[in-house]
Protein backbone atom coordinates (compact mmCIF):
# COMPACT_ATOMS: atom_id res chain seq x y z
CA UNK A 1 0.00 0.00 0.00
CA UNK A 2 1.48 3.42 -1.42
CA UNK A 3 0.57 6.72 0.83
CA UNK A 4 0.20 9.86 -1.28
CA UNK A 5 2.03 12.28 1.29
CA UNK A 6 0.76 15.57 -1.09
CA UNK A 7 -2.58 14.36 -0.07
CA UNK A 8 -3.65 17.73 2.23
CA UNK A 9 -5.87 16.73 5.58
CA UNK A 10 -9.14 18.14 5.76
CA UNK A 11 -9.38 18.30 9.19
CA UNK A 12 -6.42 20.18 9.68
CA UNK A 13 -5.59 23.03 9.66
CA UNK A 14 -8.92 24.03 11.27
CA UNK A 15 -10.89 27.21 9.56
CA UNK A 16 -12.10 30.44 11.00
CA UNK A 17 -15.60 29.93 10.49
CA UNK A 18 -16.02 26.59 12.85
CA UNK A 19 -18.19 27.41 15.62
CA UNK A 20 -17.33 27.05 19.78
CA UNK A 21 -19.13 25.63 22.06
CA UNK A 22 -21.36 27.30 24.98
CA UNK A 23 -18.51 25.66 27.51
CA UNK A 24 -15.66 27.81 25.47
CA UNK A 25 -17.02 31.03 25.36
CA UNK A 26 -16.08 33.67 28.39
CA UNK A 27 -18.29 34.21 31.21
CA UNK A 28 -18.68 37.80 32.53
CA UNK A 29 -16.94 38.76 35.31
CA UNK A 30 -19.37 41.46 36.35
CA UNK A 31 -22.41 38.87 37.31
CA UNK A 32 -20.39 36.49 38.59
CA UNK A 33 -18.96 39.08 41.44
CA UNK A 34 -22.59 40.10 42.67
CA UNK A 35 -24.09 36.22 42.55
CA UNK A 36 -21.28 35.83 45.27
CA UNK A 37 -21.41 38.70 47.27
CA UNK A 38 -25.14 37.92 47.83
CA UNK A 39 -24.15 33.90 48.82
CA UNK A 40 -21.93 35.18 51.37
CA UNK A 41 -23.66 37.96 52.60
CA UNK A 42 -26.72 34.69 53.01
CA UNK A 43 -24.11 33.00 54.59
CA UNK A 44 -22.92 35.37 56.64
CA UNK A 45 -26.50 35.80 58.14
CA UNK A 46 -27.25 32.10 58.39
CA UNK A 47 -23.79 31.72 60.15
CA UNK A 48 -24.25 34.77 62.64
CA UNK A 49 -28.01 33.31 63.27
CA UNK A 50 -26.43 29.80 64.50
CA UNK A 51 -23.96 31.26 67.11
CA UNK A 52 -26.70 33.41 68.39
CA UNK A 53 -29.15 30.62 68.17
CA UNK A 54 -26.26 28.08 69.59
CA UNK A 55 -25.28 30.39 72.54
CA UNK A 56 -28.76 30.95 73.67
CA UNK A 57 -29.30 26.73 73.41
CA UNK A 58 -26.39 26.38 76.16
CA UNK A 59 -28.30 29.26 77.99
CA UNK A 60 -31.40 27.48 77.92
CA UNK A 61 -30.12 24.58 79.49
CA UNK A 62 -28.87 26.56 82.71
CA UNK A 63 -31.92 29.22 82.88
CA UNK A 64 -35.41 30.05 81.16
CA UNK A 65 -35.85 26.57 79.38
CA UNK A 66 -39.19 26.96 78.05
CA UNK A 67 -38.53 30.61 76.52
CA UNK A 68 -35.32 30.17 75.62
CA UNK A 69 -35.39 27.13 74.37
CA UNK A 70 -37.77 27.27 71.46
CA UNK A 71 -36.32 30.78 70.43
CA UNK A 72 -32.93 28.39 70.07
CA UNK A 73 -34.61 25.93 68.16
CA UNK A 74 -36.13 28.58 65.23
CA UNK A 75 -33.35 30.34 65.21
CA UNK A 76 -30.98 26.67 64.81
CA UNK A 77 -33.82 26.09 61.64
CA UNK A 78 -33.42 29.46 60.41
CA UNK A 79 -29.81 28.99 60.09
CA UNK A 80 -29.71 25.20 58.91
CA UNK A 81 -32.19 26.61 55.96
CA UNK A 82 -29.55 29.14 55.59
CA UNK A 83 -27.13 26.51 54.81
CA UNK A 84 -24.86 26.84 58.23
CA UNK A 85 -26.14 23.25 58.58
CA UNK A 86 -23.77 22.60 61.94
CA UNK A 87 -24.86 25.14 63.96
CA UNK A 88 -28.35 24.94 62.71
CA UNK A 89 -28.51 21.32 63.72
CA UNK A 90 -26.55 22.18 67.32
CA UNK A 91 -28.83 25.22 68.06
CA UNK A 92 -32.36 22.87 67.34
CA UNK A 93 -30.82 19.92 68.78
CA UNK A 94 -29.87 22.25 72.12
CA UNK A 95 -33.39 24.06 72.24
CA UNK A 96 -35.35 21.00 71.60
CA UNK A 97 -33.52 19.08 74.90
CA UNK A 98 -33.81 22.07 77.17
CA UNK A 99 -37.62 22.59 76.24
CA UNK A 100 -38.48 18.87 76.91
CA UNK A 101 -36.04 18.43 79.70
CA UNK A 102 -38.10 21.32 81.28
CA UNK A 103 -41.42 19.33 80.69
CA UNK A 104 -39.88 16.03 82.03
CA UNK A 105 -37.91 17.47 85.17
CA UNK A 106 -40.73 20.22 86.33
CA UNK A 107 -42.89 17.49 88.27
CA UNK A 108 -40.25 16.38 90.17
CA UNK A 109 -39.32 20.22 91.78
CA UNK A 110 -42.83 21.13 92.90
Amino acid sequence: MVVDSKRERVDYPRRDEEEFAAEVAPVEVNNRNTENDSESDDMSAGRVAGYIGLGIGIASLFMWSVILGPIAAVLGYYAYAQDSRTLGAWSMGLGIVATISYFILIPFVR
